[in-house]
């Protein structure tokens, strides 16, 4: 496919011109090319700058009318005139001179957006990892004397990076963010009643912010049936969803709603939701009320209220399909039966706990 060619599908993909079956390929397409993902992201600043330019120059003709409509000699007239000038004037031109100020202040915004002013504060995108302070040697030696000596180490040691991840196999395959586990010398994942398993990096996929791991500590027993199912299809805008995650040492349930179809800056990889998520909640499932998996969580807007991101579901079921064989030394079978549905918010929080753990990134 030549440049222009490319040019021609990602306009009619940003304007929302393709048919749902073109657009599913082409999703899968960006999934696995880097290049056209950036080649996508640049298109679309460029055509919003485009646009913004557009609308500044359409600012400046309004304004430049409204300047011709007030007669200015008039005005002066009327300073000598009357003593009270201020009220007068008011009265006579308020309408005038509210539009204009209107717009005069709506060109001062927008040229802090095209000097950076805004958009360097208002655009910031926090991956939802929770970096540890780095402890001392000293400090390492004796947690590792101390896990050598106990199989189940407590949340005392809590590593250098820490996240959420939750079970896609009852035989200890987990996922959680790429970016959980980036750059990691070591990777435990701990449990709701505080059991610590060894677990190693199977398969990552960074463009979408997934990574799979698998317990391979000899102490961990297989889990029961996984409860949720993994949805394919879109969910609508205004479901309500909810997640369960570490933002604390302590498992935490955030209720909240999906409010886009789309992530940061209009990222179709993302579904947009407001939900109480905090650094520690990277890597956990979203879920809707049916206790289908529908998203990982993976970042928020930093300065907007409410602005929090998940990675669909169906890009973790790519990512999955797409490990190679040789990485499992265990099967990799997916739950296709869901029985969390008809359950209310509070039974299937607690159905959950076992297949939600935290995930503790260690690095030297």
């Amino acid at each position: 496919m030549s440049d222009n060619q490319l040019l021609e599908v990602i306009e009619k993909y940003l304007n929302g011109e393709m048919t749902i079956e073109e657009r599913a390929k082409f999703e899968v397409l960006r999934n696995e090319s880097v290049d056209i993902n950036d080649k996508i992201t640049e298109h679309r600043n460029f055509t919003f700058l485009v646009k913004q330019y557009g609308e500044r120059l359409e600012l400046e003709k309004r304004l430049n009318a409204i300047h011709n409509e007030i007669d200015v000699h008039a005005l002066e007239d009327e300073l000598k005139i009357h003593p009270s000038w201020i009220i007068q004037l008011w009265r006579n031109h308020h309408s005038k001179i509210s539009v204009a100020a209107s717009i005069a202040i709506f060109a001062v915004l927008c040229t802090l957006f095209f000097t950076g002013y805004l958009s360097s504060r208002e655009y910031n995108y926090l991956q939802l990892g929770d970096k540890i302070n780095k402890i001392s040697k000293k400090t390492d030696q004796l947690s590792n004397k101390i896990n050598n000596l106990n199989p189940h180490p407590k949340v005392d040691n809590p590593g250098n990076f820490k996240g959420t991840g939750f079970a896609i196999s009852s035989n200890g395959y987990i996922v959680t963010g790429y970016h959980v586990i980036k750059d990691n010398d070591s990777v435990h994942v701990q449990s709701f009643d505080g059991k610590s398993y060894k677990a190693k990096v199977v398969y990552t996929e960074p463009l979408a912010d997934v990574a799979v791991l698998q317990i391979t500590d000899p102490s961990f027993v297989n889990l029961s049936a996984i409860p949720y199912s993994f949805k394919k299809a879109e969910s609508d805008i205004g479901e309500n969803v909810f997640t369960i995650g570490y933002p604390s040492n302590a498992m935490v349930l955030g209720p909240g709603y999906l409010t886009a179809s789309t992530g940061f800056k209009g990222d179709s990889l993302q579904y947009q939701v407001s939900i109480p998520v905090n650094p520690g909640n990277s890597g956990g499932p979203l879920l809707d009320s049916k206790g289908n998996l529908i998203g990982i969580i993976t970042a928020k807007e930093t300065n907007v209220e409410g602005a929090h991101f998940a990675i669909k579901s169906n890009y973790l079921l790519n990512a999955i399909q797409n490990i190679p064989a040789d990485s499992l030394n265990k099967a990799l079978n997916l739950n296709t039966k869901n029985t969390l549905a008809g359950l209310s918010l509070k039974q299937q929080y607690k159905k959950l706990q076992s297949f939600i753990f935290m995930v503790k990134v260690y690095n030297q």
